[in-house]
């Protein structure tokens, strides 16, 4: 892992928690996504070299409306960075890690994206980031 790639927060409302945050950072979001295959909706705030996605569920099954639902808003994943994510994969599967999705999968912000199960990591989710080339 290289680096932490960003914080994901889970926001009921990603217009309002956008304006609270672009208020904090004194600047807009950068970005904009839906990701249909996760059922969320993202905005992406620059804070120095530090990014910041807010996440908003578009579904009521989806993970994230389930995170809010049980815990409400608040951080929900802290991603890092990886040079290859197949390889990291299978490291930390080594190391005893339970990757939540073995197969990355296409994430927001142009990555390939898996994660490991917050049991393992001290209640943490923990997302792996790769650039897709």
């Amino acid at each position: 892992m290289r680096k932490i790639e960003h914080i994901g927060i889970a926001v009921k409302n990603i217009e309002e928690s956008n304006m609270v945050f672009e208020k904090l950072f004194g600047q807009p979001p950068y970005k904009h996504e839906e990701v249909k295959s996760e059922g969320v909706k993202t905005s992406f705030f620059m804070n120095g070299p530090n990014k910041i996605e807010l996440l908003e569920a578009t579904s009521p099954d989806s993970p994230i409306a389930k995170f809010l639902e049980k815990k409400g808003e608040g951080i929900h994943h802290i991603a890092f960075d990886v040079e290859d994510i197949c390889a990291e994969i299978s490291r930390l599967k080594d190391e005893g890690f339970v990757v939540l999705n073995e197969t990355p999968k296409k994430g927001a912000d142009n990555k390939l994206v898996a994660f490991l199960h917050p049991k393992g990591t001290n209640g943490v989710l923990v997302e792996l980031c790769q650039e897709i080339r």
